[in-house]
């Protein structure tokens, strides 16, 4: 388990994430939502050491996040940030063996060739992996990239808005992977996401932010309630009960 307490920044006077408490479960998935400038990926970025906090404490399992060595954490957390540029020419294959570097240092065994073979066809990129990436649409791109992470083979896994450039077939698809990641090979997988439905349907617990501030963090069904969408959002919202998962509408209703 992750836990975060009291973590907070702030750039001059203005706090971007304040006194935030969340944990992050093994086996479960839970997202981070909210309005944009929330802090979502602020706080995902200190929970995995990629930025500063200015106050608080991640703990990873037992041992707090200050502590741990640049190389375990590599083999604890695998972290996809929303912004991902590479100069180099690589193929999908290449970049998915990256995924495998804290492990083999880049010299691959059949076992990290395994890996990265189930990791492409998890993500349905297996026909395309020697495709380079300056010839892959947006959304193959970030398949790719999921797919990176997916082959690191962490107990922990942070993405942030992994959805982003995907159609719908495709972001159910990376939404079903991350169940199986979580709920069946017992990895907490947290992530950041703008789709309140693919929250509700997909998620075990949801940490909602709000100027910075954690304003709901719970279940699903604690979470996802007309008041406290309104509250988050500022709009109007109206859920309904849907084979067990809460829909929410917020188009004008």
């Amino acid at each position: 388990m992750i836990k975060i307490t009291g973590l907070t920044k702030k750039y001059g006077d203005t706090f971007v994430v304040k006194d935030a408490d969340a944990l992050f479960p093994k086996g479960e998935i839970t997202a981070i939502i909210g309005p944009n400038g929330a802090g979502k990926s602020t706080l995902l970025s200190m929970a995995s050491r990629l930025t500063d906090s200015d106050a608080g404490q991640v703990v990873i399992g037992d041992k707090p996040l200050n502590q741990w060595d640049t190389k375990a954490l590599a083999k604890k957390l695998a972290v996809l940030r929303q912004s991902n540029n590479i100069n180099m020419r690589f193929t999908i294959r290449e970049l998915v063996a990256f995924g495998r570097f804290p492990h083999s240092q880049g010299r691959l065994t059949a076992e990290d060739n395994q890996i990265i073979d189930d990791a492409l066809n998890h993500l349905d990129i297996a026909a395309i992996q020697d495709k380079y990436l300056d010839q892959l649409s947006g959304g193959q791109r970030q398949m790719a990239f999921i797919a990176m992470v997916v082959a690191q083979n962490t107990d922990y896994v942070f993405l942030d808005e992994p959805l982003n450039n995907l159609d719908i077939k495709h972001s159910v698809q990376i939404m079903q992977n991350l169940k199986v990641l979580a709920h069946e090979l017992n990895k907490a997988v947290v992530i950041v996401i703008h789709d309140i439905n693919f929250a509700s349907c997909y998620a075990d617990n949801i940490v909602a932010l709000r100027r910075g501030e954690v304003v709901a963090n719970g279940k699903v069904d604690e979470v996802i309630q007309k008041p406290v969408m309104e509250d988050i959002y500022g709009i109007t919202f109206d859920i309904h009960e849907q084979n067990g998962k809460r829909i929410c509408a917020y188009y004008g209703v």
